[in-house]
């Protein structure tokens, strides 16, 4: 029976992954995270931070696969808070790295869209040149290097524009506002592609079911779409109608970190590798809003 560690649980991705350790039931599963987790017995408390604390956990647990679900994810608290960000997402990583190589096991790491500067305007394959342009794309790239490091068996998924039912996201702030506001200004000049938690969490388990073939890998929704259309998918799925959403240009609406404007990811690598179909993005924000609703 394999043992898999999943840290970050409290997270999007991590409250997805608990969905799919109860459909693989085959497994031994360890969910951990740092927060206050009181009433919560199927998480434990972990500070991956803490390089003693999780060279012990994975040996007393007898760890077979990490899925690092934790992260530092204020993009824009990060560029006054760079020690903090490069801890979270290099330094632990590369804790959970070494750990897992001395069981012999492999660590799934999840990865950022900041890691390209957002410049191109063809989809990004996971062997064109990085260049990231924010402390929160700095340090992830680290962490993807720090991983890899460590251990050369490692793999790591890059996604980007996550939103779930759970935690704070884009399609839940965009909800909440349209029901409060009678007029709401959304970027339309950066381009991507929304991932749905628990699509990325079903590849997770794909690649985990199917073994881990080491290297980086590329995964989103299917599509392409503008954060101004994003909000007008989700305010007409959810029956919104009462909020006139405009387009703004993102010098229009600064912010510290500077954001990629084509960060678009080209997918085939994952899906030949795994032979995955990956939904389309509107299809699965369908079922998101519906679930929230």
């Amino acid at each position: 029976m394999k043992h898999i560690l999943v840290t970050g649980a409290c997270g999007q991705l991590g409250n997805e992954m608990q969905r799919q350790a109860l459909a693989n039931a085959e497994y031994r599963w360890f969910f951990t995270d740092v927060v206050d987790v009181d009433g919560l017995e199927t998480i434990s408390s972990l500070d991956i931070t803490n390089q003693f604390a999780v060279e012990s956990f994975v040996q007393k647990n007898e760890i077979d696969v990490v899925v690092n679900c934790a992260a530092y994810t204020a993009v824009d608290r990060a560029e006054s808070e760079p020690d903090k960000a490069l801890l979270l997402n290099a330094t632990a990583p590369g804790f959970l790295a070494a750990a897992i190589e001395r069981r012999g096991g492999q660590l799934i790491q999840i990865s950022t869209d900041y890691v390209f500067d957002g410049t191109a305007h063809t989809p990004y394959t996971e062997d064109q040149p990085t260049c990231p342009t924010s402390v929160y794309g700095h340090t992830k790239l680290a962490g993807e290097q720090a991983v890899l490091t460590a251990n050369p068996t490692a793999m790591i998924i890059r996604t980007a524009w996550l939103f779930s039912r759970f935690g704070n996201n884009f399609v839940k702030t965009m909800l909440r506002l349209g029901r409060e506001k009678d007029s709401l200004g959304v970027i339309f000049d950066q381009i991507g592609t929304p991932t749905y938690a628990r699509d990325l969490a079903a590849v997770i388990m794909a690649a985990v079911n199917q073994g881990i073939i080491p290297g980086i890998y590329h995964f989103s929704n299917e599509g392409v779409i503008s954060w101004y259309d994003f909000t007008k998918a989700i305010h007409r799925l959810a029956g919104i109608n009462t909020c006139h959403v405009r387009p703004l240009h993102t010098t229009e609406y600064p912010t510290p970190a500077s954001r990629p404007h084509y960060s678009v990811l080209d997918k085939t690598k994952i899906k030949q590798t795994y032979g995955i179909d990956i939904p389309y993005w509107e299809d699965s924000l369908k079922d998101c809003v519906q679930e929230l609703q």
